[in-house]
Order: C-alpha cells, then sequence, then structure tokens
C-alpha cells in the first residue's frame, strides 16, 4: 500500500480545500500544491485537478444549496466536495463516502468545525436532489462549462466552429506524450524499451510517444540517462520549426528567450549541433534550464535576464534564429494546470499582448538578415496569437511570413468546419507563426 492511499480520504480533502482557498486568493496551483504535506501530495493533486476543472458547476450548485455565502475555508470545502459528488465520471469514491469524509474534514478543522453541521446538510439535500439541481445550474454558463464568462465569450468570439470543442477538452486530464532524445534513437526504439517495461503507448509523431497511462518518470526507461522528456506534441513543433529552411545547422546561433524550464532550448541542441543561449528572467526557473540540461547531458548559456533588456544581455552579435515562447495566458494548457482559468482576468490579455507585442519589436533587431523568428504562445486566444503577428508584420517591412502552423487547438476530436491550421489532435493549445528576416 503506498502513502496515498494510506491517508484517510478525510485528510485528503482538508488539504484540497486548502489548494482551493490559496488559488481563490490568487495564489498559483504550484506552489499552493508545494505548502501540502509530502505523503498527501499526489492524492490532493488528483483531487485538487478534478475540484478546479467542475469548480463553476461547484460554485453554482454551492448558491443553490445556500443563499448566503459561508466563510471562505467552509466554502472551499464544501465546492470541493460538491465539484467531486458532481462529476459524472468520478467512480473513485461512492457519493455517501464523500459526504461523511467531508463532513469528517469539518468536524477535525478548528476554523470549520462550527459549520460541519451546515456543510452535512448542504451535502445531503445535494444527494437527495442531484438531477434537479444539476438541471437547475446547467442555466447557468459558467457551470456548464466550468470556465468565467469572460474567458467563455473570448473563446465564443475567437472561435465560433469550434468554442465548444476547446471548452469540453479543458476539462479532461490531458495525455503524458514523451519526446524521444534523437540523439539516443528512435520513437520506434523507445517503444520498444517502454513495452519491455509493461508500458503501453504509442508513436505519435517524428519525436513522441504518447503513455496509454501516465505514470511518474522515475518508472520510464532511460529517463534519468536522458533518453527522454516530457513535453507535449505541440509544444514539440517548436524546434524543427524553427531549424528547418537553414541550409546546415552546425554552427547556427540561436537565442531561446524566456526559456524556462529548458524543454525547447534542450530539443534544439539535441536536432542539431547550434549555439544556444537561453534566456529566462527569473534565476530559479534558469536553474532549471540547468537541470534538464544536465540530465540529457546538452551545454548552452544560460543568463538569468529580461529579454526586453537588450543591453543588459546582448553580446552585439546577431542571431541565426530566435526562438521567442512569449509569455501568455496559458489558455492552452488549462487540462494541465487547471487552476489557471480561475486566476486568469479579462484585462490580463491586453497587458499579456502588451508585453509579447514589446517582446518581438526589442528582438528583431537582434537577427542576422534571412534569419528565422519563431514567435509562439501556448494560448487559445487570438489576441496573443493570429493579431499579435498581424500586428507586427503591418508595421515592419523587412518582416516575411513563412509557412506556419498558426493556431492548434485543443479540441479532443477533429470539429465540422475544422480550420485549416488545426489538426485536431489531442494536444495543448498553441500557436506558431515563422517570420524571416528580409532585410539586405
Amino acid at each position: 500500500m503506498n502513502d496515498e492511499q494510506r491517508q484517510p480520504l478525510w485528510r485528503q480533502l482538508q488539504a484540497t480545500a486548502k489548494v482551493l482557498h490559496a488559488i481563490r486568493q490568487g495564489q498559483s496551483g504550484t506552489p499552493a500544491m508545494a505548502a501540502v504535506e509530502a505523503t498527501l501530495r499526489p492524492g490532493v493533486q488528483a483531487l485538487s485537478f478534478e475540484v478546479l476543472r467542475s469548480l463553476g458547476r461547484a460554485q453554482a450548485l454551492r448558491k443553490l444549496l445556500a443563499a448566503r455565502n459561508p466563510p471562505p475555508l467552509v466554502d472551499a470545502l464544501l465546492c470541493t466536495a460538491l465539484a467531486l459528488l458532481s462529476r459524472e465520471d468520478n467512480a473513485t469514491y461512492d457519493a455517501f463516502t464523500l459526504v461523511n469524509q467531508t463532513v469528517e474534514a469539518a468536524k477535525k478543522s478548528l476554523a470549520i468545525k462550527p459549520q460541519a453541521a451546515f456543510i452535512n446538510a448542504c451535502l445531503r439535500r445535494f444527494l437527495r436532489e442531484r438531477e434537479a439541481l444539476l438541471a437547475q445550474s446547467a442555466r447557468d454558463p459558467v457551470a456548464r462549462w466550468n470556465h468565467p464568462v469572460w474567458w467563455i465569450e473570448r473563446i465564443k468570439a475567437d472561435w465560433p466552429q469550434h468554442w465548444q470543442g476547446i471548452l469540453t477538452a479543458a476539462e479532461h486530464q490531458a495525455p503524458m506524450v514523451l519526446r524521444v532524445n534523437a540523439r539516443h534513437g528512435t520513437p520506434q526504439d523507445y517503444l520498444a524499451k517502454l513495452r519491455d517495461a509493461g508500458l503501453a503507448a504509442n508513436v505519435t509523431g517524428p519525436f513522441s510517444v504518447e503513455l496509454a497511462c501516465a505514470c511518474p518518470v522515475g518508472q520510464l526507461p532511460g529517463f534519468d540517462l536522458g533518453w527522454v522528456s516530457v513535453q507535449d506534441s505541440a509544444a514539440q513543433l517548436a524546434a524543427p520549426l524553427l531549424l528547418q529552411g537553414f541550409p546546415a545547422t552546425s554552427g547556427l546561433r540561436v537565442l531561446d528567450a524566456c526559456a524556462a524550464p529548458g524543454g525547447k532550448t534542450a530539443h534544439l541542441l539535441e536536432l542539431a549541433d547550434v549555439e544556444v543561449t537561453a534566456l529566462d528572467v527569473d534565476p530559479v526557473r534558469c536553474e532549471r534550464i540547468h537541470q534538464t540540461l544536465r540530465r540529457l547531458g546538452l551545454q548552452a548559456r544560460v543568463v538569468a535576464a529580461d529579454a526586453a533588456d537588450v543591453p543588459g544581455w546582448w553580446d552585439g552579435q546577431l542571431f541565426d534564429a530566435i526562438l521567442l515562447d512569449a509569455p501568455c495566458s496559458a489558455s492552452g494548457i488549462v487540462r494541465r494546470h487547471p487552476d489557471i482559468r480561475w486566476l486568469r482576468r479579462a484585462t490580463d490579455i491586453a497587458q499579456l499582448a502588451s508585453l509579447q507585442a514589446r517582446l518581438l519589436q526589442r528582438l528583431w533587431p537582434l537577427l542576422k538578415p534571412g534569419g528565422r523568428l519563431l514567435y509562439c504562445t501556448c494560448s487559445v486566444f487570438r489576441a496573443e496569437g493570429e493579431a499579435q503577428v498581424a500586428a507586427f508584420l503591418a508595421d515592419n517591412n523587412t518582416a516575411k511570413m513563412l509557412a506556419s502552423p498558426g493556431h492548434l487547438l485543443p479540441t479532443l476530436t477533429p470539429q465540422p468546419g475544422e480550420a485549416t491550421d488545426n489538426p485536431g489532435h489531442d494536444h495543448d493549445g498553441f500557436f506558431y507563426a515563422l517570420l524571416e528576416n528580409t532585410a539586405p
């Protein structure tokens, strides 16, 4: 029996409610999860992800069950239970066990104990009136789609033919995809190693293998030896896109701006003998780049600096290629980080778009004539993709758009009338634009 199975459910529910409360206070899910006791963390992360994917519905149900807002911690525990109880695909715990353990979690918390009877009454009423309450809550779009209203409306406006598929995909767990290190073998080679280890998988791309079921990286053959890395199939497009079209790649000077945690930097180095400068504004995140490269046996010049502050880090030599994986809303990776949808605000998008435009303008002069810049974001919002690049091209007569994937939408199945730049695969949401410097 592992540590997760030994932990009583009420303790996991308590910790999950605390994570939800922290996120509602504006804290990112990563540090909120890091504060959870280590032996509880795997179970709490799984429960938290389920709760965050169903939070809109849980909040609507809580309003139907209690007209007045309970204290924040009480509300977090109640919404945690309602999110888990209302999921049709949740068979981990039966309903009565969840209710009993939620009440036990309340009784064993000094801050929540006075409201234990209230929580018990709300949850038992939900069990009695489940279908009617779910039907009533479904009239609320936030409950129906489990995203904030502004997010739903933006997706509708940006993708009128695909918006339902995008929002539906966000309620499901993303697949675990591996990037096979090209210096160590092919996906077919690694697939055989996975099968020998008893792990089912399929080859899904020129460098990618998708596992049938996610597993700890320690179980992956050769992970510590640098044979593979965890990276979504959409993110794996960056390095080959940037390097394609060069007559020879050996010795190319490449800038990876906003590089942490180093996955795309590493992929560039796996594919070619290039000289990479990897920037990130956060020194702690730069250490993650170093860790990634050490595991893979690769080397790059890693610099803690603001990419937009060019005089602060640039040595004056132009680059053959620039990868700008710009800071963005991360709206394309909400399956992997379901807290994002509840942390973002509508006003964030314009602020992020302004930052992206500034980075494009500051980095473009660092590119050699004939060089290429790959602009990408893990966003499904047009303001951070198509519209951003269109504005840049309109203001810059030395930039030419080359063949690029454009927007990749995270729909689970191909949608009717699907956009030509969206292959309809089970991947994260991304945008790619490859630009060439046409200056003489």
